[in-house]
């Protein structure tokens, strides 16, 4: 499950509709990254079936709101933008900024749904014991290095490595997603060991890498991208000078969706090479199955319908960013923790699901390599 902050409920709705149709569904290998990296340790930690565990995700969706995820009262949103501002203007000097918001919530949030002991995601662990579960991966960026750090909980699982990722294995904590969900400047990075580390998806150019690593023979991928038709693509959302909004929203889309798409057309042109390559001459690759979902709309494009329920003070500061210059603040929607827009989402995901339904049954049931 890939980022998209508040987009991910997307991903929630879709699994809503699976889990109606194939209740019992077993998932062996789930990975994660950014704020899928939250629906992912959800997923592998629950105790029940695939669809109380997906139903209690749904809960947690709904209930989530932008207050649980950072500080949004005005005396910390003030301190924050003061510390920015005094950062630029002293001229150097150790960092004392952490972030735009302070996510204190959100840890709390999670450290809860979770049911942590510790810190530790327990539930992971003895759904290894009880074989429920093969392993569970999630990304995170080191600040460090400049690597794509994935890190792992399973069962003999080889660690791989490669420039510029690699994988480390771990017991995996509400900090390892706090990490990989760090969404970066706007939210604080996050001391794992000895590093600091921020959103998986700023260096992870290879998004179905940890599940093939892993193991996986079939990857269902649930991108949060809406794919515009060649019309959409190239009609501006803009009329003037491009507004910080707008550009950061486009780069964040380069950064964190657009690289499944092209991860997804290199499987897909290695497994077609591979259907023409005798087995015992495929150098230990192999077929790997791939079916990308994502939006039917325009999610980005929606949270400006929503925009006027924000909190004054952070609508205020948003707006100063200019998110209502543009008709697709896409930056907005990665933040965009209000219900009734995750709950848009929610509905957008299950109905999108429903619509496939049969094409996810053949890919999830076939006999196929």
């Amino acid at each position: 499950m890939g980022g998209g902050g508040a987009r991910a409920a997307y991903q929630v709705g879709f699994l809503r509709a699976v889990a109606q149709r194939f209740p019992s569904l077993h998932v062996p290998y789930i990975t994660g990254v950014s704020a899928g990296a939250i629906n992912a340790a959800h997923l592998a930690a629950h105790h029940g079936t695939f669809i109380q565990a997906v139903e209690e995700l749904s809960q947690l969706w709904s209930r989530l709101t932008i207050e649980s995820v950072f500080r949004v009262d005005m005396r910390s949103l003030a301190a924050n933008v003061l510390s920015w501002a005094y950062q630029l203007a002293s001229g150097g000097g150790p960092s004392r900024v952490r972030g735009f918001v302070d996510t204190a919530p959100l840890r709390a949030f999670l450290s809860d749904a979770l049911h942590t002991v510790d810190g530790e995601i327990t539930g992971i662990a003895s759904n290894l014991t009880r074989k429920r579960l093969r392993a569970v991966a999630l990304s995170t960026s080191s600040y460090g290095t400049g690597q794509s750090v994935t890190w792992v909980q399973g069962e003999n699982i080889e660690e791989w490595e490669r420039p510029q990722r690699r994988s480390e294995n771990t017991t995996l904590t509400v900090e390892h997603v706090m990490a990989s969900s760090a969404l970066p400047l706007f939210f604080p990075a996050v001391r794992l060991g000895t590093g600091w580390y921020g959103d998986g998806g700023i260096r992870l150019t290879a998004p179905l890498s940890p599940a093939v690593h892993l193991g996986a023979r079939r990857v269902l991928a649930i991108s949060t991208r809406y794919a515009p038709s060649m019309e959409e693509a190239q009609s501006s959302a803009i009329a003037g000078y491009p507004p910080p909004a707008q550009v950061v929203g486009v780069l964040m889309n380069a950064v964190f969706l657009d690289l499944l798409d092209h991860d997804a057309l290199r499987l897909d042109r290695l497994n077609h090479l591979l259907e023409h390559v005798p087995a015992e001459q495929r150098l230990g690759l192999r077929r790997i199955k791939i079916m990308v979902l994502r939006p039917s709309r325009d999610l980005g494009r929606l949270s400006s319908q929503y925009e006027a329920q924000l909190p004054r003070t952070f609508r205020f500061l948003t707006r100063g960013l200019g998110t209502r210059e543009t008709k697709s603040p896409d930056f907005l929607s990665l933040v965009m923790f209000q219900p009734d827009y995750l709950r848009s989402l929610m509905e957008i995901g299950e109905a999108d699901a429903e619509d496939r339904v049969e094409e996810i049954e053949e890919f999830l049931f076939d006999g196929g390599e």
